[in-house]
């Protein structure tokens, strides 16, 4: 799963800029001025996290370890709590989805918290990691 991660943020970025297009285009004159904002951020969340995925799957290709793994679903949950539960709200204009936003935002955290203290192990030399060999083309 751990070189995944690039696919599967890869496929987070082709639907946040869907839906950033879908937001500009197609909600612009049928949504609130602050219903907009709440919008924006859920893609701006999705696309910042969806990159982060991006690159921990290139990462994780030559040094896989427990940290990226935890990293890398933290980053899934944040952006299904977070950026989802915002669509949901700005849609919707039900405020209860508000209530859930905040997880997401946890699991974000998480995940940037795993990532460093992978990193900083790693660059100690305290991580036991799966080292992934170099393909050679002859």
């Amino acid at each position: 799963m751990l070189a995944r991660w690039s696919a599967v943020g890869a496929l987070f970025a082709f639907l946040a800029v869907a839906a950033g297009a879908f937001g500009a285009h197609g909600l612009r004159d049928r949504l609130s001025v602050p219903q907009l904002v709440i919008y924006e951020v859920a893609v701006r969340y999705q696309m910042y996290h969806a990159l982060a995925l991006v690159v921990l799957g290139l990462i994780a290709s030559r040094s896989a370890t427990a940290s990226a793994t935890v990293a890398g679903w933290s980053f899934v949950i944040g952006i299904v709590l977070f950026s989802g539960s915002l669509y949901a709200l700005s849609l919707s204009d039900i405020r209860a989805f508000g209530a859930i936003a905040p997880f997401g935002g946890v699991a974000f955290l998480a995940g940037w918290g795993a990532l460093a203290i992978g990193a900083w192990k790693n660059g100690r030399g305290t991580v036991k990691s799966r080292e992934v060999p170099e393909s050679r083309a002859n």
